[in-house]
């Protein structure tokens, strides 16, 4: 289970707004439906593809049942592309063993049939495809790299029982060392979590490790890739990951940060008629109404 997913599945019972916390030097939005910057100021895609002039990175954190992100994060890639960028695009929905079953789509060598079969979208992700269709559209459009940015699901499951010191003897060497205690990334998981102690401290401490090690991961991952191709000024790596890996630049992005110095701006996929949030939750705002059961 992912951060996001749940988060979906204790929101209801949270105690504080864990899109509202007051890290950094935030202030209080309350925006509709639309695409806001940091200060409330409607913007779109393609106002925000500008602004990535000079980054390598962007980080789009979605809620996974909805269709809407994932169009937002569509065109996103196609107002890059038109900017003449040279993008690929990183997916939290597929682990690393996968990797050699993504271009096929990209190239036009499957069916969708057929890439939902061979890249195992089911057990790998599980979600309706038909969700995420409008991005691999457009990835297919473009002909794009597509990067798988998950570790495999057991390291992390191992983790969440018994710790950093529990990751698999196949795992070691394949993700960096990491440090579980960043403060503001302990916050928002707990606010995620439903905003109270949990009794056993342990269990919150392993749990924090494996969504930790998540982060760590697709991060590594990310910069693996851009890392062994030309550092060119065109060259960006769109990531897509549940807004639970994204907020308060806590997740991936803080941890390619903290290997690289690169700050990575964040997109923040919101869904309902109004929210209210941080201002420091992330550089942008997609807010889109609720998906439909």
């Amino acid at each position: 289970m992912t951060f996001s997913v749940l988060a979906a599945l204790t929101l209801a019972q949270a105690t504080v707004n864990p899109w509202n916390l007051p890290l950094g030097n935030a202030r209080t939005l309350t925006v509709g439906q639309g695409t806001f910057d940091q200060s409330g100021r409607a913007t779109s895609a393609a106002a925000i593809a500008e602004a990535l002039d000079g980054h390598r990175f962007v980080l789009v954190g979605e809620s996974h049942d909805n269709m809407d992100h994932k169009r937002f994060c569509a065109e996103l890639v196609d107002a890059l592309v038109a900017r003449g960028r040279n993008v690929s695009v990183g997916f939290e929905m597929f682990t690393r063993p996968n990797q050699k079953n993504l271009a096929p789509w990209s190239l036009g060598k499957w069916t969708e049939a057929e890439f939902i079969e061979k890249a195992n979208w089911k057990a790998q992700w599980g979600f309706d495809f038909a969700i995420y269709r409008p991005l691999f559209e457009s990835v297919r459009k473009h002909k794009l790299p597509m990067v798988a940015l998950n570790v495999p699901r057991d390291w992390v499951r191992a983790v969440g029982q018994g710790g950093p010191g529990n990751l698999p003897a196949e795992a070691k060497g394949q993700v960096p060392a990491f440090d579980p205690s960043y403060e503001p990334h302990r916050q928002f998981f707990q606010a995620m979590i439903g905003g109270h102690p949990m009794a056993d401290q342990r269990r919150l401490d392993n749990m924090i490790s494996a969504q930790v090690l998540w982060d760590v991961g697709m991060a590594d991952s990310a910069l693996k890739w851009m890392d062994a191709r030309p550092r060119t000024p065109g060259r960006i790596m769109v990531m897509l990951a549940g807004s639970g890996h994204a907020g308060y630049q806590a997740g991936i992005n803080h941890r390619i940060t903290e290997r690289t110095g690169e700050r990575v701006p964040t997109v923040i996929g919101l869904s309902g008629e109004t929210v209210t949030v941080s201002s420091t939750l992330g550089d942008w705002f997609v807010v889109t109404p609720e998906p439909t059961p």
